[in-house]
């Protein structure tokens, strides 16, 4: 596969401090969603024109990078949410947004302190991509958004898929913090489990999502190769609500901000 060129006006290096101090307060904070996009800035160095060259060399990439769909104004967009037949990935998607609260530009809203994701850059649109379909990869997945498990084992299923030294980082941190917390190893084996079942699935991130939408769920996940996570329900059932979700404060969920983002 060809070399692309880095992005513009990076310097090639990982940001150690920006990211050591981030993590700190994402674990202090699991709520605290502009330190993930801090983390993934100072450490993802590399990462955008890596994927971008496997994006484009799929059957379908070439055409999707050339029409530049904004994933995140579709995606906020009620009526065309509203389309989607019962059973479908789509429809999966819909209910998702019904009962968190969250949405597409919610995340495009927080994800601005990262000034390159804003860029007219086909890199930057690939990016923007990855992270408006985030929330995509939890129906897909079962992952959980609104507990710290499901966020930690879908940010190990990114790494897997996407790379960039960010999701590692938080995923081991957040493996890390929850032997001390919880006092045994469920919740650092469903982070593992996420890993494994990441390097195992079809790349992702080179789907057509606007047909993706329309399939079967329950197709789409076989086609795509994605695993029950088998750990990750083990943890949830055992650790119970409380120790699922650690790192973040209970809160109102008609209320609750938008969080962590791919």
């Amino acid at each position: 596969m060809a070399k692309l060129p880095p992005f513009p006006g990076t310097s090639g290096r990982r940001d150690w401090k920006t990211a050591f101090e981030a993590i700190r307060k994402l674990l202090a904070n699991g709520d605290d969603t502009t330190q993930v996009f801090r983390i993934m800035r100072a450490l993802n160095v590399g990462n955008a024109p890596m994927n971008y060259a496997r994006f484009i060399a799929t059957a379908e990439g070439g055409r999707m990078a050339y029409e530049r769909v904004e994933l995140a104004e579709r995606l906020s967009d009620k009526a065309y949410v509203a389309q989607f037949a019962p059973g479908t990935v789509g429809a999966a998607y819909r209910h998702f947004l019904e009962t968190t609260g969250y949405s597409a530009d919610g995340l495009a809203e927080i994800s601005k302190i990262n000034s390159e994701e804003q860029m007219l850059h086909p890199y930057a649109w690939f990016g923007r991509r990855v992270r408006d379909t985030h929330d995509i990869w939890h129906v897909l997945t079962g992952y959980k958004a609104d507990e710290s498990l499901g966020e930690a084992a879908l940010v190990a299923f990114s790494y897997a898929q996407v790379g960039g030294l960010g999701w590692a980082f938080i995923g081991g941190a957040a493996a890390l913090k929850s032997l001390g917390v919880t006092g045994n190893t469920l919740f650092a084996r469903a982070v593992w489990e996420g890993y494994r079942n990441g390097r195992k699935a079809k790349w992702i991130s080179g789907e057509d999502y606007e047909k993706l939408l329309h399939e079967p769920i329950d197709s789409a996940r076989a086609r795509l190769g994605i695993r029950t996570p088998v750990a990750y329900l083990k943890a949830q059932r055992e650790l119970g609500a409380e120790m699922a979700s650690y790192l973040s404060a209970p809160k109102d969920k008609a209320a609750a901000p938008e969080r962590l983002a791919a």
